[in-house]
Protein backbone atom coordinates (compact mmCIF):
# COMPACT_ATOMS: atom_id res chain seq x y z
CA UNK A 1 0.00 0.00 0.00
CA UNK A 2 1.73 3.43 -1.20
CA UNK A 3 1.45 6.36 1.57
CA UNK A 4 -1.07 7.99 -1.16
CA UNK A 5 -3.44 5.18 -0.25
CA UNK A 6 -2.91 4.71 3.24
CA UNK A 7 -3.89 8.42 3.85
CA UNK A 8 -6.79 8.57 1.42
CA UNK A 9 -7.80 5.62 3.64
CA UNK A 10 -7.15 7.29 6.82
CA UNK A 11 -8.90 10.57 5.65
CA UNK A 12 -11.56 8.27 4.76
CA UNK A 13 -11.76 6.72 8.03
CA UNK A 14 -11.55 10.20 9.94
CA UNK A 15 -14.40 11.42 7.89
CA UNK A 16 -16.68 8.47 8.88
CA UNK A 17 -15.81 9.02 12.66
CA UNK A 18 -16.95 12.47 12.24
CA UNK A 19 -20.12 11.29 10.11
CA UNK A 20 -20.74 8.79 13.21
CA UNK A 21 -20.35 11.82 15.87
CA UNK A 22 -23.07 13.87 14.23
CA UNK A 23 -25.71 10.94 14.02
CA UNK A 24 -24.85 10.55 17.61
CA UNK A 25 -25.05 13.62 18.46
CA UNK A 26 -28.37 14.40 16.26
CA UNK A 27 -30.02 11.25 17.87
CA UNK A 28 -28.90 12.27 21.58
CA UNK A 29 -30.36 16.14 21.23
CA UNK A 30 -33.79 14.47 19.42
CA UNK A 31 -33.93 12.35 22.49
CA UNK A 32 -33.37 15.05 24.52
CA UNK A 33 -35.70 16.95 22.72
CA UNK A 34 -38.78 14.67 22.94
CA UNK A 35 -37.89 13.83 26.79
CA UNK A 36 -38.35 17.81 27.74
CA UNK A 37 -41.63 17.95 25.30
CA UNK A 38 -43.03 14.92 27.26
CA UNK A 39 -42.54 16.41 30.79
CA UNK A 40 -43.95 19.54 29.44
CA UNK A 41 -46.97 17.65 28.12
CA UNK A 42 -47.39 16.30 31.58
CA UNK A 43 -47.23 19.74 33.57
CA UNK A 44 -49.39 21.18 31.35
CA UNK A 45 -51.99 17.86 31.25
CA UNK A 46 -51.63 15.94 34.35
CA UNK A 47 -54.21 13.03 33.22
CA UNK A 48 -51.65 11.94 30.45
CA UNK A 49 -49.08 10.27 33.02
CA UNK A 50 -52.06 7.77 33.36
CA UNK A 51 -53.18 7.70 29.58
CA UNK A 52 -51.65 5.15 27.39
CA UNK A 53 -50.37 6.19 23.89
CA UNK A 54 -53.56 5.48 21.86
CA UNK A 55 -55.23 7.60 24.35
CA UNK A 56 -53.19 10.64 25.02
CA UNK A 57 -52.89 10.52 20.89
CA UNK A 58 -56.72 10.48 20.81
CA UNK A 59 -57.16 13.03 23.21
CA UNK A 60 -54.93 15.33 21.48
CA UNK A 61 -56.43 15.15 18.18
CA UNK A 62 -60.05 15.70 19.75
CA UNK A 63 -58.32 18.86 20.63
CA UNK A 64 -57.11 20.28 18.37
CA UNK A 65 -59.79 19.45 15.73
CA UNK A 66 -62.15 21.46 17.52
CA UNK A 67 -60.01 24.85 16.95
Amino acid sequence: MTQDEKRLLQERHRLEQAENRNRVAERKARTRRLIQEGAILEKALPQASTMNLEELEDFLYGILRKN
